[in-house]
């Protein structure tokens, strides 16, 4: 048995109903790591998704930004993360998301990004195009890094990540039109699938953070690849680039110069 989209709409907004419920209010704050915040929020919304899917899917296995990893039949695969966008939370600034897919044999097939402060929900069935609510919705149709606006985050973890993504970030703040740190790798991609923004990067994710937007952005007629252009990135160490194809050219190689102007003076 699987899932339809209409089940995990009805989750990713009750999920987001009940963080509201806590905004704006004080938290119970820990720390993950030396700035990746949790609050109670995160858990209580990870309780409610793991609850009813656990009830209705209850043998599907299930991999959750607070959990870890459940294990169940893994050709039924879930990806939860219950509040994406926990430190803009925790601060009061109202970008945050709820975002989970399902994957049957591999492939995602369902994924939805619920923004409960603006009620967007973008959703995407594999084959059947992606939307915002209601309405279908597309990547842009910018070429030129010039005319493009571009969205990427910086990871937590640093170790082993070459300049911490600022090599790249100041690479594209010198050839696009404008750069922006939003606070939550799933409202990032989502606007790339809307077109609000024409093209996002980054490393050091996770798969929580994009399973449900790489859906999103393919069938808003996107491309989404590893920074070196293969279509197969849906595994560690997770980095990702998502555009219109012919932008996704254009950053897919100032990245690679960048990386093998790297090397060369590595060398």
């Amino acid at each position: 048995m699987v899932p339809d989209l209409d089940f995990l709409i009805r989750l990713t907004e009750h999920a987001g109903q009940l963080l509201m419920q806590g905004y704006l209010k004080e938290h119970q704050i820990r720390h993950k790591g030396r700035i990746d915040l949790v609050t109670e929020m995160d858990k209580r919304s990870e309780d409610y998704l793991l609850g009813e899917i656990r009830a209705a899917f209850p043998q599907h296995s299930i991999i959750t930004e607070e959990s870890g990893y459940l294990a169940g039949q893994s050709e039924h695969c879930w990806f939860i993360d219950p509040l994406d966008g926990t430190s803009n939370y925790a601060h009061g600034v109202p970008i945050f998301s709820v975002t989970m897919a399902y994957a049957f044999q591999g492939q995602v097939i369902l994924g939805v990004t619920y923004d409960p402060t603006r009620q967007h929900c973008f959703c995407a069935e594999r084959g059947q195009g992606s939307y915002l609510n209601n309405t279908r919705v597309h990547v842009s149709d910018k070429t030129d890094l010039l005319d493009a606006m571009l969205v990427t985050g910086f990871p937590y973890e640093t170790d082993g990540l070459h300049g911490n993504n600022l090599d790249h970030f100041t690479t594209f703040l010198q050839r696009s039109q404008a750069i922006r740190r939003l606070g939550s790798a799933a409202i990032d991609i989502a606007y790339v699938a809307a077109g609000w923004v024409d093209g996002y990067w980054e490393i050091g994710i996770h798969p929580w953070d994009i399973a449900a937007g790489t859906l999103l952005v393919e069938e808003a007629g996107g491309m989404v690849t590893d920074l070196q252009g293969n279509r197969d990135y849906f595994k560690p160490p997770y980095a990702m680039i998502a555009a219109n194809p012919a932008l996704h050219e254009k950053m897919s190689a100032a990245i690679t110069s960048d990386d093998e102007t790297r090397n060369d003076v590595a060398v």
